[in-house]
Order: C-alpha cells, then structure tokens, then sequence
C-alpha cells in the first residue's frame, strides 16, 4: 500500500480538499456535501454546495447541525461537542490510500443523539481503526431536532433524512477519488443513525447506493405524525408563534434550541412522550420502513449486519435517577410500560416467569426494549432473504448502574477506547481484546459481507460479545441460539392491548411524574 503524503489533496464534485496525514492514514474533515441549510434553506430540502475555486483546507471538523446541549446528568456519560458555523452539512473521510485504483470498501457512519443530539464530530466516532484496517470511513452531519424533522404544513417532511440521502449520494459520486470502491458502501448507524439507515434502504432514492447495512440499537421505523406535530406544537405555545416553518424560521435559534430541549425533557424511550422522528411523507418514505423492508420487497440484495445491547434501557434510566423512580412506583411504572408497549398483563407475566430474579427495572427495561428494538429486528431477520447476521452487546460497563448500556459498544466498533469520551460511558479499564474482536466484526462486514458467525437462519444465531460466559470464547465472543425467542414469543401470544383511556387517574399522573427526569 502507497504511503500517504502529509497533505493529500483530493478532487470532490465541488471542488479540491487538502486533507491530512495522522498516524499513517490520510484524513479530510468538514467537507460540505450540499450547502449551508440559512436563510429560505431553513426547513427546507438540501441543495447542492456552490463550487469552489482553488484547494479547500480539510484540516478540522466543519460546524455541527444546531442543537441544545445535553442536561447535565446525560452529558455526565456523553459527549457532543459544538463546532459553530452555517456550513453544517458536512463529512469526513478517513482513508488508508487516497485516489483512483483502490477499490476498498466504505463505511459511511449515521450518529445517533435522538434525532436532536450527536455530530460527526464525537471523539468516539473517529473512524482511523477503520481506515487502519483498510476501510474507507465517512461520518456524516445532517441536521437535528425541530429543523430536521419538525412536521410543518408550509415545508416538506424529513429535511434531516433528505441531508442523509445528499450525503450517500455525494459518496458514491465521489469516493472512489478517496481510495473507495461506490459499489462496496456499507451503511451503518446507532441508535437514531440505525433508525435513519432502515428508512435510507427502504427509500426509492437509494435504490442501487448501498451494499450492506448496519443497525445497531435502532429499528427501521415511522413515528406517528400526531406525535412529532405535538412537539412542534407544544413548542409553537411556549414561543406563542403559529406551528408553521416560517414562523419557526423567525425566531432567534438560541431561544428555539432552548424551548425544545424544554419541550423535550418529557420524551424517553422507556416513558414516551413527544419526539421527533422520521414520519411517512410519500416521497422518501412512502410507506413504513419495516413493512417495506419486510412484506414490500424493498433493499433488494442489501445484506445487514444488526445488534443491540443486553442493556439498552440503562442508559435511558440511569441518568437523572429515573432508575429509582421506576423501581419505586412498582407497579405503576409496570402498568406505564403495558401501555407504552400496548400489551396485556399475560405479556410481563412471562417475563416475570422466564426472569424471577428480575426486579420491577429489570423487567420494565427489558419488556420495552423487546417492544421497541428486538422485536423489530427479529421480525426484519426472519422475513429478509438476503444474507443477515445479528449479534447482541453484553460486556457491563465498569460504571456503577450502566451495564451493558446503550452505545456503550461505540467505543469497542471503532476501537476508540483509549478516548476520555469512550471512557465516560464505560470506565477504567475496558478490554481491548473485546475491541478487537467487535471492531474485526464491523471490518468483515464491510469488506466481504460475513462479520464471522452463521447467517440468521431459523436456529436464531445470535453472536454475543463480552458477557464472559462460562462457555465463551477466552471470555470475549460464542454463537448463541435464540437467545431471545422465550421473550419475544410472548408477544404473539397476548396480541390484545389495553386502551390508553383504560388507565386510572392515579396511574396517569404517576406516569406524568415518571416523565419529569
């Protein structure tokens, strides 16, 4: 392999980029791949960057999507830094062999943050493993919260999504002068990211872009379109506006940053609440991504690699003492998660069977996260005929309370644990055997389809990292079968939901109180 230059200089559709030499691999941050989102851009469709003349400096991270800070308890475990500036649809590159004739594969990475957190520029993220190990890494920004995917009648639905849809774009048009191969893209996202990638392969537009797919800790979804104009709702009352884009366009961004964080302090995983979300617009998603990708035929010849956590929900509850609160309202917050889920009493019944050790969090968590993630992900498994692998994240973090938390696994995919920002969600200490173990299996992927263990077929193979079983492999990986299908069988035995309007007065104002975190 060709030893990079120390400032490698790369032709985009939009003009040079001066990149840099770090440690052996060429890098190229903050490269616009449609322009500034300002002035009448505000709430609408990406449009293409102006063109440049002259070689452009790709040294730093370009400005992050506008977005409020984490509060103080999630900011304790995560880390959004802010780069200021308009430009903020912009990637990076990272890459072993910059220009033509190489041909490797390509990893483009979707953050996760909810839909209003997160960049590409988050330490954990840095992609030069990636690149080390021979495959083209690309992060992406898009923007967030109310101007991505606020729901107006005067804008056009999923702006965010649209930026995502530029951005692959702008890869398989361009990378190939990176070192890439545009028939060898593989797209991967967490949590909201993964969210993002299921509805990118199920769009009309994408048809042909990608090879393999990535979701870990996110299914493909749709949020109800009721929900995401509450928000936006709930946002035009405290501001006193119309819930319109133009309105919304007037305010000074500062003051909307801040109302919808406010607004947004009542939304969780595990309690609902508002929420942005990607919705059906008839256009980029004309119908719901799971039933496209599962009964309509949609990503033909599109292989995924998918996952979550042993224990997503800690990291939902953790901070801010919501943990506590569950597990002191009991049976209230059991009956919350009944409804959350729309499932009857039989359902946590047999949680409360398969787990009697369980207490009221443990069994809360778990029913909501099948509910949410692994049910989903299951159904999409079986129902695909292209090769699929699954794999599921159960190393415990050494942080009292987290365990094998939500976007703990970050660090281990892109062997980044060595970084503060890694360091906060999983401790002293981490295991960089298990690093390399996970981040071998994310590069197989990428490069030939198969991260290592058998093709989900009917026995479930599920491939489970850092539980140090008994029976594991030096502690760090083994092939389980169906190591889920006891719980989530549950689910199709007890279809009848109780309605909403069924809860009592008491049980309401609990779940009220449970939400205010």
């Amino acid at each position: 392999m060709t030893a990079v230059q120390a400032d490698p200089v790369v032709s985009t559709p939009y003009g040079a980029v001066r990149g840099r030499c770090e440690r052996g691999v060429a890098v190229f941050r903050g490269i616009p791949y449609a322009a500034p989102p300002v002035g009448p851009r505000r709430f609408r469709p990406p449009v293409p960057q102006e063109p440049w003349e002259g070689v452009r400096d790709a040294a730093a991270f370009g400005p992050t999507p506008p977005k409020p800070p984490y509060s103080d308890a999630f900011a304790h475990y995560l880390s959004d830094p802010v780069v200021p500036g308009d430009d903020c649809l912009n990637l990076n590159v990272w890459t072993p062999q910059p220009g033509r004739g190489a041909r490797l594969p390509v990893l483009v990475w979707l953050h996760g943050g909810a839909l209003t957190r997160g960049s590409s520029a988050v330490p954990v993220y840095d992609g030069h493993a990636f690149a080390r190990d021979g495959v083209v890494c690309v992060s992406v920004n898009y923007r967030l919260g109310v101007e991505g995917y606020g729901l107006f009648p005067d804008a056009p639905p999923n702006p965010g999504l649209r930026d995502q849809i530029a951005a692959l774009t702008w890869v398989h048009e361009a990378i190939e002068a990176f070192g890439g191969d545009p028939g060898r893209i593989t797209l991967a996202g967490q949590s909201a990211g993964a969210i993002s990638v299921g509805a990118l392969i199920a769009a009309p537009q994408t048809q042909g872009l990608v090879r393999r797919a990535v979701l870990q800790s996110g299914p493909p979804e749709a949020s109800e379109r009721a929900k995401v104009r509450r928000m936006v709702r709930r946002m035009a009352t405290r501001l006193k506006i119309p819930a319109t884009a133009a309105a919304f366009a007037a305010v000074d961004r500062d003051l909307l940053l801040r109302t919808q964080a406010e607004v947004g302090r009542l939304s969780s995983p595990v309690v609902g609440g508002p929420a942005f979300g990607i919705v059906i617009d008839g256009d980029v998603v004309p119908r719901d991504p799971l039933e496209a990708l599962t009964e309509g035929g949609a990503a033909p010849g599109v292989e995924l690699l998918m996952g979550w956590t042993r224990d997503e929900y800690r990291l939902w509850l953790v901070p801010g003492g919501l943990l506590e609160r569950v597990d002191r309202l009991g049976a209230v917050a059991l009956a919350g998660a009944m409804a959350r889920c729309r499932c009857g009493s039989e359902v946590p019944r047999g949680y409360r069977a398969l787990h009697p050790e369980a207490g009221t969090v443990e069994t809360v968590g778990q029913l909501v996260t099948d509910h949410l993630l692994r049910g989903p992900l299951h159904r999409l498994a079986d129902a695909r005929t292209e090769p699929s692998y699954v794999y599921e994240f159960a190393w415990p973090s050494n942080l009292p309370g987290l365990g094998a938390c939500h976007a703990l696994e970050l660090g281990f995919v892109f062997d980044t644990g060595e970084a503060p920002e890694s360091r906060k969600l999983a401790g002293e200490g981490a295991p960089q055997e298990l690093a390399d173990a996970m981040h071998a299996a994310w590069v197989r992927f990428a490069t030939d389809g198969d991260p290592g263990w058998e093709r989900w077929d009917p026995t479930h193979p599920v491939r489970i990292f850092g539980d140090r079983a008994p029976d594991a492999e030096n502690g760090l990986a083994y092939t389980a079968y169906g190591p889920r299908d006891r719980e989530l069988a549950l689910w199709t035995r007890d279809a009848a939901p109780p309605p909403p309007e069924e809860l009592t007065p008491a049980t309401r104002s609990a779940l009220r109180r449970l939400r205010r975190h």
